[in-house]
């Protein structure tokens, strides 16, 4: 009972929060050029997201050190919040599915926020996500991949699709392996899972607790290597986190 009113009062501040400064950022977009609406909606993005992190209880313990060169960040992926958790820490940009875009205040805030978004069955739409990838790093940010192309529960990764490694070699970018879990792996979002219910179940506890390894980045001109390399580095560490919280049990 009490983790349903916990979650009930967070979903209802998370979209209270959400939806007042989504929309007075909307109004006052209107009065912005393009360059400043893009330079604040990066302000208020970073703003929301730190702001969430307390709202919802998150515990991040964080291993590894925060990279200093822009690359491409490849992650295991658990749930909608991985890449929430990732841009917290760094100045990143999600390539998210084109669905996404038309979510009610997620999909706003996506999009004011520079998230990249692709039609993945689309051939286009995937050359020109590789030029907006290349564009985004050349500017000095980094951007967030998921290899998995879905979310899962597995104690280690699923197969990695070979497109982000390729687009590393094309554009010369890093490869930076990043690995998150949960420590409640239900709180994993997966399979028929729907926002709300998923939603209640993981934020009314007190605390979400996450561990995030930041791996140094990685350079070659071998796809299969970088592939290969990266997907080593992040099933060991899931094996590591998941060994560490087994042992708290004791």
């Amino acid at each position: 009972m009490l983790s349903s009113l916990i979650g009930i009062v967070r979903l209802i501040v998370f979209v209270l929060f959400i939806s007042i400064l989504s929309f007075s950022f909307y109004v006052a977009s209107f009065f912005m050029n393009k360059k400043t609406a893009q330079k604040n909606a990066l302000l208020l993005r970073d703003f929301i997201l730190k702001v969430v992190n307390k709202i919802l209880g998150i515990r991040a313990t964080i291993t590894g050190d925060l990279p200093t060169i822009s690359g491409l960040i490849i992650a295991n992926h658990r749930s909608y919040f991985d890449p929430i958790l990732i841009v917290t820490h760094m100045n990143a940009f999600p390539v998210g599915k084109k669905e996404v875009a038309s979510w009610p205040l997620i999909g706003y805030l996506c999009k004011i926020s520079g998230v990249i978004f692709v039609e993945r069955e689309c051939q286009n739409s995937r050359d020109l996500t590789c030029q907006k990838i290349k564009n985004t790093i050349n500017e000095g940010h980094s951007v967030i991949n998921f290899p998995e192309g879905t979310t899962t529960t597995l104690p280690t990764t699923t197969t990695f699709k070979y497109g982000s490694f390729r687009t590393a070699t094309q554009i010369k970018a890093a490869i930076i392996p990043v690995a998150i879990d949960y420590k409640i792996i239900s709180d994993a979002f997966v399979g028929d899972d729907t926002f709300i219910p998923h939603f209640l179940k993981c934020f009314g506890k007190r605390t979400t607790e996450i561990k995030i390894t930041y791996f140094p980045p990685i350079i070659s001109e071998d796809p299969d290597y970088l592939l290969k390399t990266s997907k080593e580095l992040i099933d060991a560490e899931l094996i590591r986190f998941r060994k560490d919280w087994h042992d708290e049990k004791k």
